[in-house]
């Protein structure tokens, strides 16, 4: 056994002649009787007490914390004791993603997590309290991608604490968790006659705006960020290294999602479309920060800005005031209630555009590498599994290479008994 244990009701003192004797101390019938003591891996003592009548059960759990020791699993007993709440404070503040991203998990973190996991100690964990926590989520938010979403920002704090050795195992990696599931519906792309009944709905100096999600597959920051210097017309590229983003309510140039720049093809159908825009509406110099607030200005001659035309456009005006207004003229939503918002309409939101886009692409034979890389995907296999039912049907195309073997084959015949003409 590690350590020694403590009998904090009882001392031992000596006597001038004869056995010591034992005799009861002024905490004796107060408080946790036994103290369990062992020098941890750190050199500092550590130590857990227990009620009288369970000098056993203390020893066991010295015995247990000498085994974890030499195993490499031992857990300081104060760390475990650090309640959810406190760790992922910590975690959040340590946080060295871009500001928006760190944003949303903090959103994420301390209104779908701490109220219900806070304040329990972390070493206290077990699978079923992420089973419990899961089922009171399923019940606040509908939408499983952002259940996903959360899940996965709360198994990551737990996996700060197991490497930082505040617990030992993830209960959210248990086999008897599961994690909410990928969304099952699959993407519909918008008609061609839908795309162009909501760009001819919306005021004149945005029209163009359609042409580049729709013809470029460019996300709506990246639309509002486009600055003139980036459209290559000679050569038939645009280039995509900036979008729009708001941060802590203020608006800011930064690199697209994922730090991820990238070329897109131009085609010249979608090169005269901005033309003519830029030729009645010329770009607009505008200077915001970089990547935060407090960042360092940047100027660009944007291509779009706000309708009065002094600033960049900011994404939740655009969406209220012009997007869903485009949708109700062109049919795609109701209009809203006298005094109400329209309907929430995620699926009709200009990233519809980006998806109409990948399908007109997908139906031309583009292969799904080069699809991810022009919507700026990190992994090809997302893409894959976003559009893979959009593909051309595998079976129609074995059905025309087939053909196109046998056709091509010289006539024969086949002897006397061949049927003739």
């Amino acid at each position: 056994m590690a350590g020694h244990i403590q009998d904090r009701w009882y001392k031992t003192e000596p006597r001038p002649k004869g056995k010591p004797l034992r005799v009861k101390t002024d905490r004796y019938g107060i408080g946790l009787r036994y103290r369990a003591r062992y020098i941890g891996p750190d050199g500092t003592e550590k130590s857990k007490s227990f009620p009288d009548k369970q000098k056993r059960k203390a020893e066991a759990w010295l015995n247990k914390t000498a085994a974890d020791m030499d195993s490499g699993q031992h857990i300081d007993p104060k760390l475990a004791q650090t309640t959810f709440r406190e760790y992922a404070e910590r975690w959040l503040k340590a946080q060295t993603s871009d500001p928006a991203s760190r944003e949303s998990v903090n959103s994420q973190i301390r209104l779908h997590a701490l109220p219900y996991l806070g304040s329990r100690p972390l070493g206290s964990f077990k699978p079923e309290h992420v089973r419990d926590w899961l089922s009171d989520l399923e019940r606040a938010i509908p939408a499983t991608s952002y259940r996903r979403v959360i899940f996965s920002s709360v198994s990551a704090i737990f996996n700060a604490a197991v490497d930082d050795e505040y617990m030992r195992k993830n209960p959210c990696s248990a086999s008897t968790v599961r994690a909410p599931s990928r969304s099952a519906q699959k993407v519909v792309p918008w008609t061609a006659e839908r795309v162009f009944s909501v760009q001819a709905a919306l005021p004149e100096q945005y029209r163009a705006m359609v042409d580049l999600g729709a013809g470029c597959g460019l996300r709506q920051g990246e639309i509002f960020g486009l600055a003139e210097e980036e459209i290559r017309f000679g050569a038939g590229w645009l280039h995509v290294g900036c979008q729009v983003k708001l941060v802590n309510g203020e608006l800011v140039f930064a690199l697209p999602k994922r730090q991820k720049e990238r070329d897109v093809p131009l085609s010249p159908q979608v090169a005269e479309a901005l033309k003519r825009h830029m030729a009645a509406t010329a770009p607009v110099t505008v200077t915001l920060p970089w990547a935060r607030p407090d960042g360092k200005p940047v100027s660009k001659r944007l291509l779009f800005v706000r309708p009065d035309g002094k600033g960049a456009v900011r994404r939740t005006d655009f969406n209220s005031r012009l997007w869903k207004s485009a949708l109700v003229a062109a049919d795609v939503i109701p209009p809203a209630a006298p005094g109400k918002r329209h309907t929430a309409a995620r699926e009709h939101g200009m990233h519809a555009l980006r998806h109409f886009y990948a399908s007109v692409l997908l139906d031309a034979g583009e292969n799904i590498k080069a699809l991810s890389t022009y919507l700026g995907h990190t992994d090809p296999g997302f893409t894959l599994r976003t559009y893979t039912h959009l593909l051309p049907s595998s079976e129609g195309r074995a059905h025309v290479a087939m053909d196109k073997v046998y056709l091509g084959r010289p006539f024969r015949s086949d002897g006397p008994q061949t049927a003739q003409d």
